[in-house]
């Protein structure tokens, strides 16, 4: 039973944030004249001791003591005698760990948020470099239309920046402090919620007491964010591995995120992303466990609940490290912009740009259009070349409205020049977009 019921293991990792509880805690109730004012400063003073014996790494964490709450307090009780058993007065372990857990999940989300302003500062200071490096673009992985490197790393800009306002959404909502609700009922003291919560830096008390000890929706959504975070990683780091692939050759990686082959000495193995890649599986895994832990809970706390950490920590250190490898890999890739230029031209990827220029210039419905190119891109097919290498004759041998001009837009730069609508890939919107961004940085900054 003791090594069943034992979570100090992993919930020592609570223990400033416990501590921060427990001083905020003992101030109030010497405020509202619960204990005395001599007891408080004795708890506050021990408190400070215990934060230091951790941090020095000379506690002595104990698992017959069960969580970090009961080790706190017992080693609380060594230090200050009987006064240390007036600090648990008016609290309860359940508004205890639930107002620790809150904190705790409220400062990875802030240094979560950080970490993806840092990735996105990278993510546009190369697309800045690349705002005019043709690339393929695709569709189901076939190549579809020209765009630029600075377009598509606009894109993960985009991305990431949801998902710093979803993590800073959750924390909103988390921002509430369920300190002073007890076990679930309130408390019979005249303890005031208010100051500890300002104190802890949390916009408000829980409204409910049942829901304060009970609620995990703020791990639960946090998880959320994190494994839609990690989602992006994971797309990103997919692309990675595909460009730094031999049979693609887009970029190469730096040798800080690549590992060699134990028996190929040529290799250089794109390491670092695939890992990013993977580990959204252990992110996916934790929201997918936290979910089926907390289904079916009657109210309010029951011991199901002493789950909802081990997964939520592990993914908190997953996200951390991938957003940190992320931007390194970013920093250090090179992109080979000889060989995008000439992919972005393969598979007839400026078909569209022919299509659009017949209903442009001579006002063919598009579906007509679509059905012109469609023949041409067969020719070019036959003749064993690209839709840009046949001859203006050839063209006009399925289509006789083409004109010479039309030749201009099968280049793969004039296609993307082209694109300047609004979140286009024309290198003058691409531009436009990144000072949008470097002012919103500004401001984050």
């Amino acid at each position: 039973m003791e090594e069943m019921n034992a979570s100090i293991r992993y919930d020592k990792r609570l223990y400033r944030q416990d501590i921060a509880g427990s001083q905020a805690h003992a101030a109030m109730l010497a405020r509202q004249g619960i204990i005395a004012a001599k007891d408080a400063d004795a708890i506050s003073h021990g408190l400070v001791t215990i934060l230091s014996e951790i941090e020095n790494g000379t506690f002595q964490f104990r698992d017959d003591l069960e969580d970090i709450h009961m080790n706190v307090e017992a080693r609380l009780a060594e230090l200050i005698g009987p006064a240390a058993g007036r600090l648990h007065t008016a609290r309860s372990r359940n508004d205890q760990v639930a107002t620790d857990f809150r904190l705790w999940i409220r400062d990875r989300i802030d240094l979560h948020r950080q970490q993806i302003l840092d990735l996105v500062k990278v993510l546009v200071d190369r697309a800045r470099q690349h705002a005019e490096t043709v690339m393929p673009g695709f569709t189901h992985l076939q190549n579809a239309q020209p765009i630029t490197v600075g377009h598509h790393l606009m894109c993960y800009v985009e991305m990431f920046g949801r998902d710093r306002d979803r993590f800073g959404d959750c924390r909103k909502r988390l921002n509430e402090c369920p300190l002073g609700t007890a076990a679930l009922a309130g408390t019979s003291f005249p303890i005031d919620r208010d100051g500890p919560s300002r104190e802890l830096g949390f916009d408000r008390p829980c409204a409910n007491s049942l829901d304060a000890v009970s609620d995990r929706d703020f791990a639960l959504e946090y998880l959320a964010a994190n494994a839609i975070c990690s989602v992006h990683l994971s797309r990103l780091a997919e692309e990675i591995v595909l460009w730094s692939s031999t049979p693609f050759g887009y970029a190469t990686l730096g040798d800080g995120f690549t590992t060699g082959s134990s028996i190929m000495p040529q290799k250089r193995n794109p390491d670092a992303a695939e890992l990013v890649r993977a580990r959204l599986g252990r992110v996916q895994g934790a929201l997918t466990a936290l979910l089926t832990v907390s289904k079916a809970l009657p109210m309010a706390y029951s011991k199901d609940l002493q789950e909802d950490k081990e997964q939520v920590f592990d993914a908190a250190d997953t996200l951390s490290l991938s957003l940190s490898a992320m931007s390194g890999i970013l920093r250090e890739i090179q992109f080979d912009k000889e060989v995008l230029r000439q992919a972005a031209g393969t598979g007839h990827a400026t078909a569209t740009d022919l299509a659009d220029w017949l209903v442009r210039e001579v006002e063919m419905p598009f579906r007509e259009a679509h059905r012109v190119v469609g023949a041409l891109v067969g020719l070019a097919e036959d003749a064993g070349c690209g839709l840009a290498d046949l001859s203006l004759e050839q063209l006009q041998s399925v289509c006789k409205h083409i004109g010479e001009e039309a030749m201009a837009v099968l280049g793969v730069e004039n296609s993307v020049a082209s694109r300047r609508s609004y979140g286009g890939t024309a290198p003058c919107e691409v531009r436009r977009q990144i000072g949008i961004w470097e002012e919103k940085l500004k401001c984050a900054s």
